[in-house]
């Protein structure tokens, strides 16, 4: 059972909910640019604004404070879809590489050998040595620092390793990965 202090803080949210919705909505539409995350972000934001509401009804100006939260969304949001487009690219910008009488002994033990990795690992030495980018590169792929690129590769090169054999084991990788064309396959 509420008390008359959390009933009149839910009646007082649900008036601001009605009046500012709309605009809250429009903004994040304006913002992003798609109409179907707009709901959604305005909902989030209202939600965030729930949670806070204490300081946001003895705030100046709630309405302003609300606008600041759905543009901070709205940035995070086309921030990870920026990220995702980068991704993207560098996957899809490699040519591919089709090499006659593949060693289909080896792809199958190299792709399994790499479902055996966590993905992060499995990330990085794929993208390292099958695709061939940088550190700097895989990073911006993965969203994640050079070190822990360089940490990661090096980790999952010593796992395959151990799975494979030791010889030669980043040639191998990158042979059987070049004649199939695959990057390691799907998580299953």
């Amino acid at each position: 059972m509420g008390t008359v202090v959390d009933d009149a803080a839910s009646v007082e949210f649900h008036a601001f909910f009605e009046r500012h919705y709309a605009e809250l909505s429009r903004l994040a539409h304006l913002l992003t640019g798609e109409s179907d995350a707009a709901d959604d972000l305005a909902a989030d934001a209202l939600l965030a604004l729930w949670h806070r509401w204490d300081r946001v009804r003895a705030a100046d100006h709630p309405a302003a404070y609300a606008r600041g939260v759905v543009a901070n969304l709205a940035r995070t949001r086309i921030r990870s879809a920026v990220r995702e487009r980068r991704r993207i690219a560098l996957f899809w910008s490699q040519r591919e590489e089709k090499v006659e009488n593949p060693d289909v002994a080896g792809v199958v033990d190299v792709q399994e050998a790499l479902r055996r990795l966590p993905f992060r690992k499995r990330a990085c030495v794929v993208l390292r040595h099958a695709f061939d980018l940088s550190e700097k590169d895989t990073a911006l792929a993965l969203g994640v620092s050079v070190g822990t690129v360089k940490s990661q590769t090096s980790k999952g090169m010593a796992e395959l390793q151990r799975l494979l054999g030791p010889q030669n084991t980043p040639l191998r990788m990158h042979a059987a990965m070049a004649r199939t064309g695959d990057a390691g396959g799907r998580d299953r």
